[in-house]
Formats: structure tokens, C-alpha cells, sequence
């Protein structure tokens, strides 16, 4: 008889099942976004909550939380750490403010009412590097998606307080990088801003990581590749999500792919490399960038890739060009523009209208920083006018002083668009984020609460580097 034969075969299906489900995953959520001292923030909790669920729905244990004081904070993450101790996967997920100094990043509670860099030292944010080494250190893997890229609503009266000006207070989260087994993602890349979203909704990073993160049978690496590329198309280009990597394995958070639907798709790949759709879609979203960083993390990924060649030209002739332009642009110059600072203050004493607005974004857009030209310095404008000044040696603050506009108006725009009224030329048509409705002749508004990194410099690229979520060196 068979019957011993399929009872056995059943019982072992049972066991196997049973022991996939035994896997320990543990993850701490948090949003933030009723801030007592500074402006509130409409989504982090709405953010929190969604991913909460989605992480609930491929066997999380989670700690959640929204709108948490210091000392709520505190209690989720010691309850945090101790249901990670001996985890098979950690995951920490935090959207809300998030500030850098002088090279370390802090968490801010809704209560946070930070004057000084000691108000900082001494417990009023949370430090992200000990949270993670003391909550996640024992994980088997580690999994960190930080959607804190805001402006540092604290930055002045840092700076105002200082003893020294030595301090440096960022205007977003500093670069961190990862330690063996983990994954550290970010919503965007060092001197870009990343969108908070329609109010009520999610955000452009968060709701991608749902779109793809616990998809059945998708490894790490291919959903954060789609992951960056939603992000990149949803935005219009205008957001890059980064991050870092060392993972050491493949990770799936909704189950490997069995092995027979594998070994079924070789044949189907006609000597093509695993991967090379989400490659093809990756190369897609970069290939018109002016930014090196981007095709650097496109050669980290795939160092053998089809497009390699293109990517190192592309390389070479954006470097030498913003070389060659640096030079050129630098002569008759005062040497000034390269020490002085701008901010606020200086940037109101140009006194510039929103005609004069318009023709500095059209002229940056000329020199290949792209931004929309809308006669209002907006947080994208202002992260624009950051990566301007690094290219120019300029010290980097997203404002400008009497001196660096000076120095921008004797650039020469090739074919640089005139307007001698408000009206605004159409633009090449783009196809609109999900989130918004187009509506006929759109009146400039004012942006919600933006989430910008700063920028610790120069990104080259190496082995486990990923830009935009793009996991590099992984799963190898």
C-alpha cells in the first residue's frame, strides 16, 4: 500500500512548513510626526502604520509606535531589543525628523526641543548608531530603512548657541555604513531631498517599500532595485533613494522561489545573467543622469554588466566636464565666493523677485542641475543649488550670498531661456506622480514638509555599496 508512503510525505511537508514559520523575525516601526516645538509632519504615523502591517503579514513579531516622546521611544526600543536577542531578521523602520552632527545622526522625539549641540549629547535625540548596535546587534540579519531625510528643524539654533564654530550641524542624515549582515536604506542620496507625500498618504520611499519589499519569492536585492526605480520614476527623477549594504546572503521576506520554478527559468534566460531584467530596469532610470554617483552605483551592482562600457564613458565625460567647468568658471572670481557662507540672511539681502528666481533655476538648469522653474526656492530647488555650490567649491548651504549669485549670473547657459514676464514657458511634458492630479495652469504652492540628506561628500563606489536602495555587492 501507499498510504505510509504519502502519510510520511505529508508529515514531511508539514515539518518543513513548520520550520520555515519558525524563523524569528522581529521589527520595530515608528512614525513620528506631531512635533510640540516645530512644524508637524502629516504622514510618518500613516507611514508607520501601513508598513507595520505589511511586515505583520510575513511573520513579524512588531513594536510599533507613533508619536513618541523621549521616554516612549525608550520603552519601545528596549522592548525592541529584547525580542530581537537571537533574531533570524531585525528590521527597524523609523519616519519622522531626523538630524546630523557633526557626523552622527539622532532620531528626534515628538517632545524634542533641541537648542544646543550638548541639549543633543545629552539624551534629547536618540543616537541611530548605538540604537542599532545595542537593539539589533545579536540579529543574524539586519535590515535598517530609515524614511528621516527632513531638514534639521533645529539647525539654527544649533549653530546660534555654539561656542565654537566648529560644530557641524547637517541639514539632514550624515552617511552611515553597515557592518556585516546588514542592510541600511535611505530614503534619498547625500545633498538631495526626498518627498513627504500627499497629507493622508504615504510617502514616495514608504510606499514602495510596500509596492515591493514582501513580495512572494523576491530576494532583498531585486526589491530594493525596484524600489529606487519607483521611487525615481514617481518623482520625475527628482529623488534617488541610497543606502549600504553587507549582506553576507540571500534574504526573502515572503519566501524563496522553490527551486524547481528556478531550475524552469534558466532555460527561458538564453544565456542571459540572473538578474539582467532588473539590471535593464535599473540602467533605464539612470541612463539620461547627469549625476556620476548614479552610474557608479550601476557598476557597483553589475561590474560586469552589458551596459558597462556606456556607464564608465558616461563617468569620464560628466567628470571632466564639471572639472573643466570648475576651472573656466573659477577665473575672475572672487576668491571670497569660495570661504564666505551663505544663508538665509544673505540670500534676503540679494533681494531677489520671483522674476530673478526663475532665471537663477533656469540658469542651473542650463549648467545640468536640474530643477522646475517655478520663481519660489523650495526644498528641491534648495538641494539643487547645494550639489551647484559642491560642484563649485562653494561652501555648501543650499542659499546663496551676493558673491555666489555674482558668480552664477557669469556662467554662461547655452541657449538660456529668457522671460520678460511671470509666465512660464511649457515644459516638457512628464508623466505626473501618482499622487497628484494635474490641474489646468497650476498655481505655485508651498511643498509639504520635505526630507533632505546632507551631503558627507564624494560617494565613490565600492563592493556593497547600493545608491537609491540599489543593494550593491549583495547576495553574492
Amino acid at each position: 500500500m501507499r498510504y505510509p508512503t504519502l502519510i510520511l510525505s505529508v508529515i514531511c511537508i508539514v515539518f518543513a512548513a513548520g520550520t520555515a514559520q519558525a524563523e524569528k523575525r522581529v521589527a520595530f516601526v515608528v512614525g513620528n510626526g506631531t512635533y510640540k516645538n516645530v512644524a508637524p509632519l502629516p504622514n510618518p504615523s500613516v507611514d508607520a502604520k501601513a508598513m507595520a502591517a505589511a511586515l505583520r503579514n510575513v511573520g513579524f513579531e512588531v513594536v510599533e509606535g507613533s508619536n513618541l516622546t523621549r521616554d516612549k521611544m525608550t520603552e519601545r526600543l528596549l522592548d525592541f531589543g529584547k525580542k530581537a536577542q537571537g533574531a533570524d531578521v531585525a528590521l527597524f523602520f523609523y519616519a519622522g525628523h531626523g538630524i546630523a552632527i557633526s557626523g552622527t545622526n539622532y532620531l528626534l522625539p515628538i517632545d524634542a526641543d533641541i537648542k544646543s549641540e550638548m541639549d543633543v549629547k545629552l539624551g534629547a535625540a536618540i543616537n541611530i548608531d548605538l540604537t542599532l548596535e545595542q537593539t539589533m546587534g545579536d540579529a543574524k540579519v539586519k535590515l535598517v530603512f530609515l524614511d528621516a531625510c527632513r531638514d534639521n528643524p533645529f539647525a539654527a539654533k544649533i549653530k546660534s548657541n555654539s561656542a565654537t564654530r566648529s560644530v557641524n550641524v547637517q541639514t539632514g542624515l550624515a552617511e552611515m555604513k553597515s557592518g556585516e549582515g546588514t542592510l541600511i536604506a535611505f530614503a534619498t542620496g547625500p545633498g538631495q531631498t526626498a518627498l513627504d507625500g500627499q497629507e493622508g498618504g504615504n510617502s514616495p520611499f514608504t510606499r514602495a517599500l510596500l509596492a515591493n519589499l514582501t513580495q512572494p519569492g523576491v530576494e532583498i536585492q531585486q526589491a530594493m532595485t525596484k524600489v529606487r526605480a519607483q521611487v525615481n520614476e514617481e518623482t520625475n527623477k527628482g529623488q534617488l533613494p541610497w543606502g549600504h549594504t553587507n549582506l553576507i546572503g540571500a534574504v526573502y521576506l515572503n519566501g524563496a522561489p522553490a527551486p524547481g520554478a528556478v531550475a524552469a527559468a534558466a532555460p527561458a534566460a538564453s544565456g542571459a545573467k540572473p538578474g539582467s531584467d532588473v539590471e535593464l530596469e535599473f540602467w533605464r532610470s539612470i541612463k539620461d543622469s547627469n549625476k556620476p554617483e548614479e552610474f557608479n552605483a550601476y557598476l557597483t551592482n553589475y561590474p560586469n554588466g552589458q551596459f558597462r562600457s556606456l556607464a564608465l564613458s558616461r563617468i569620464a565625460s560628466l567628470e571632466s566636464g564639471a572639472k573643466d567647468a570648475t576651472r573656466n568658471l573659477s577665473t575672475g572670481i572672487d576668491p571670497a565666493t569660495f570661504k564666505d557662507e551663505a544663508n538665509q540672511t544673505t540670500e534676503d539681502q540679494i533681494g531677489l523677485d520671483k522674476g530673478q528666481r526663475r532665471d537663477v533655476q533656469r540658469r542651473l538648469n542650463g549648467l545640468g542641475f536640474d530643477t522646475k522653474v517655478t520663481g519660489q526656492f523650495d526644498a528641491p530647488t534648495r538641494a539643487v543649488i547645494t550639489r551647484w555650490q559642491a560642484a563649485r567649491g562653494y561652501p555648501k548651504s543650499g542659499y546663496l550670498n551676493k558673491l555666489q549669485h555674482k558668480a552664477l549670473l557669469t556662467e554662461i547657459v547655452a541657449a538660456a531661456p529668457t522671460a520678460s514676464s511671470d509666465e512660464e514657458r511649457p515644459a516638457p511634458k512628464r508623466r505626473a506622480p501618482s499622487t497628484v492630479q494635474a490641474q489646468p495652469q497650476p498655481q505655485p504652492q508651498q511643498p509639504p514638509p520635505q526630507r533632505q540628506y546632507s551631503n558627507p561628500g564624494p560617494d565613490p563606489a565600492g563592493a556593497g555599496r547600493f545608491i537609491g536602495g540599489v543593494v550593491g555587492g549583495m547576495l553574492r
